[in-house]
């Protein structure tokens, strides 16, 4: 007699059979939603995932045990990262260079810009308060507290960081951020560090990459009357290599609606670009008086003409700024 246990294949088939029947049985669902293309997905240790059909373009750190919050890694269209954590060749002194990330060297004569020394402030992260999803872009909204080395909150900051879906694996994280004094007026004192600074990858920059800067103004590198190092502008890029064969770059934009505009930058051939919000002169945040400002890293392949970073920047300047009040409507 003739039986499949005498005959293992006879076993796989019916097996396979038994599969297909059942994967042909499934229960449809009429009302199933769109997966966005973009998301912005919770991890473990206050850290938000920015993610592209399920692949990740950037990371958010904003855990109350961090000296501030950072966005690393930012990954470019090769997939590798523009961005670093520390300088490459003093990654002690400098260890407070985040990648991406958001900080000052004097509030209230309070320094928020170096990890050690006798004056150092935390931002401290105090909750994530919202995720946003789309098939363009996904964001994620954090609450923090600026704080002296004693503990006293002297700003309450809210901040929105999104990333923006372009074309040809191409990206823009735009930063939001709005600052509330506690209690008494807060001096945002003058100085070139901060608010906003990037550190490039190694490769990219000018000393150890080979890499260039360029700005709206036509200004090309660090030094000079002609370099871009604490010029105003509107944008300023960095770009250079990042895999063999490969260039890709950041371009940094100031949004015209933040007071200084077009704000100066402090960009250097070691790979460090920043924008100095009050090289200038201090700014001074009242009480019941919130600041608001908005930046953005374009995150791109190759080293684009100065005309296209130009449209780049004018499509981000006719954005407009997001409610970060906190107030349920």
């Amino acid at each position: 007699m003739f039986t499949a246990l005498k005959h293992p294949a006879m076993l796989v088939l019916l097996a396979a059979g038994l599969v297909s029947s059942q994967a042909s049985a499934q229960v449809s669902l009429p009302n199933a939603k769109p997966i966005p293309l973009a998301q912005a997905l919770p991890q473990p240790y206050e850290q938000v995932s920015f993610q592209r059909d399920g692949v990740e373009l950037a990371r958010l750190h904003f855990g109350p045990g961090l000296n501030r919050p950072f966005v690393f890694p930012l990954l470019g269209p090769s997939g590798r990262s523009i961005t670093r954590m520390g300088h490459p060749h003093d990654p002690v002194g400098h260890s407070h260079h985040n990648s991406v990330w958001v900080s000052h060297n004097d509030v209230n004569g309070w320094s928020f810009w170096a990890d050690r020394g006798t004056n150092q402030g935390r931002i401290v992260g105090q909750r994530l308060e919202k995720l946003d999803d789309s098939d363009t872009g996904a964001g994620a909204t954090i609450f923090n507290h600026w704080v002296d080395k004693s503990g006293k909150v002297l700003l309450e900051e809210r901040r929105r960081v999104s990333l923006e879906l372009l074309p040809n694996n191409e990206s823009l994280l735009v930063l939001d951020l709005r600052f509330e004094a506690k209690g008494a007026a807060v001096t945002f004192g003058k100085t070139p560090f901060g608010l906003v600074g990037v550190r490039m990858a190694k490769s990219i920059g000018i000393a150890d990459g080979g890499g260039t800067i360029r700005n709206s103004e036509g200004n090309v590198d660090e030094q000079g009357d002609n370099g871009c190092f604490w010029k105003r502008a509107r944008w300023c890029d960095y770009s250079g290599p990042i895999a063999p064969g490969k260039n890709e770059g950041a371009t940094l934009l100031d949004h015209p609606a933040n007071p200084n505009h077009p704000t100066f930058f402090h960009v250097r051939s070691d790979g460090w670009m920043g924008t100095s919000f009050t090289h200038d002169a201090a700014r001074v945040v009242e009480s019941g008086k919130p600041l608001q400002l908005r930046y953005a890293v374009y995150v791109h392949a190759g080293v684009p003409a100065r005309e296209a970073l130009q449209r780049r920047w004018e499509s981000f300047a006719k954005s407009e700024l997001p409610d970060l009040s906190g107030k349920k409507k």
